[in-house]
């Protein structure tokens, strides 16, 4: 067994030498017309080799270093603790959530204008979260491609906007449904999947909808994207310094007040915490429905589900559907608060980002999801000074998770019966 674990632990640091010198041990240097290929400095090396030598250690003492963090004790609560009634809890829940609510309703009016633009893209990330949670979390459908839906919606408006003039209210529910209607023909071709296959499948839909915006330059733009996409306005008030459109007003000048940048920014965020609140409620509001026991039954067992009489058809279906649509909605919501969107917006690291999100907050857990989708998306901008290293320790603190807590930040409440045994 010794000898088995030394094999393999140098065959992984092999391998880590194998992938990360050519990746980091070399350097693409232009010079004039002509790139040339050199080596990485000393340090750079050491680094690789130090990375190789802990790959190799971790490996040979892999069940003892796991054990050892095993033994640690978590930091956060235990999930297996007695459930609080369920009345209880849902007006515990619903006092705290609208307190919340209204916190966020007045909190921009006291905080810098950067503040209130790094929420509106929190805000944005809860929205694709909560859409992804049904996919994944409740119908247990593994979903690599969730970003394409979020594209569709940004295009859509970038599109109707230059093209039609369509303004942002009206640009919403048709961005959403379209990409409504991209998760039902996704939903087609992927029903008989399940697993790594179902994962393979909607990876490819998310690179074919990027590649496509890519080289679509007719209409899409391509790598150049489309810019000057207009911002939603109230009434018919827009929030820029000179009206742009006949027929408009001016918000400063209607209500009698001086011009200031942080009132678009401000309408913006209220846009995006009442979209995410919609988003909330009406998911919630699934999870209640027979749909939403559906998604769980299926998650759970598709073979128990199916001779209970549910349509695998139907349920996978209204996942992907209904997922992608408040991805749409999100999708309309960046656009227009960007101004200007390209492919490079809508990578793979973006499904990446939003899954760990659903599974560092709790699958089919609401308000884990919300937490995770804050943590994700304000620390890295707390610790800027540590940005070379985002992916490490974003990878890092995925390990750390997944050993002290692999059910999530706070994970989905389920109603335990216990039967007692007869005698």
């Amino acid at each position: 067994m010794a000898a088995y674990n030394f094999r393999h632990a140098l065959f992984c640091a092999i391998i880590t030498l194998i992938i990360s010198y050519p990746i980091i041990g070399f350097n693409l240097e232009a010079q004039g017309i002509k790139v040339t290929l050199t080596g990485a400095d000393a340090s750079t090396l050491t680094m690789v080799l130090l990375a190789a030598v802990i790959v190799f250690l971790f490996q040979l003492f892999r069940e003892n270093i796991l054990g050892a963090l095993r033994s640690i004790p978590s930091p956060l609560p235990e999930a297996k603790k007695e459930p609080m009634a369920e009345n209880r809890r849902a007006k515990i829940e619903s006092w705290v959530l609208t307190g919340i609510v209204v916190l966020a309703l007045f909190w921009p009016f006291f905080v810098s204008r950067g503040s209130v633009d790094l929420a509106t893209l929190v805000l944005i990330y809860i929205m694709l979260a909560l859409g992804l949670n049904v996919v994944v979390g409740l119908a247990g459908l593994l979903d690599l491609g969730y970003v394409a839906f979020y594209a569709v919606g940004a295009y859509t408006f970038a599109l109707l906007s230059q093209y039609t003039g369509i303004s942002f209210w009206l640009a919403l529910p048709i961005g959403a449904l379209l990409a409504a209607l991209f998760g039902l023909v996704l939903g087609f071709p992927v029903l008989r999947l399940r697993g790594d296959y179902l994962a393979i499948v909607t990876l490819g839909f998310g690179e074919i909808i990027r590649i496509l915006l890519n080289n679509w330059t007719t209409l899409t733009g391509g790598p150049n994207g489309i810019g000057g996409i207009p911002d939603p306005t109230l009434f018919g008030m827009e929030f820029g310094r000179r009206v742009k459109e006949e027929g408009n007003t001016s918000f400063h000048e209607t209500f009698g007040i001086a011009y200031s940048g942080e009132h678009k920014v401000i309408f913006l965020y209220l846009i995006a915490l009442v979209l995410a609140v919609f988003t909330a409620l009406v998911i919630r509001r699934f999870m209640r429905m027979p749909v939403g026991r559906a998604w769980e039954a299926l998650r759970e067992d598709e073979i128990a589900a199916r001779s209970l009489g549910l349509s695998r058809t139907a349920v996978k279906l209204s996942a992907f559907t209904i997922g992608a649509f408040f991805a749409g909605f999100a999708g309309t919501v960046f656009a227009s608060k960007q101004g200007f969107i390209s492919p490079e917006s809508f990578v793979f690291l973006e499904s990446a980002i939003i899954l760990a999100i659903v599974v560092l907050g709790g699958m089919g857990s609401q308000i884990g999801v919300v937490l995770a989708a804050i943590a994700v998306t304000i620390l890295p901008e707390l610790a800027r000074e540590f940005s070379e290293y985002r992916m490490l320790i974003f990878g890092a603190a995925m390990v750390l998770m997944m050993v002290w807590r692999p059910q999530g930040l706070m994970p989905m409440r389920r109603i335990h019966i216990e039967l007692k045994k007869q005698e």
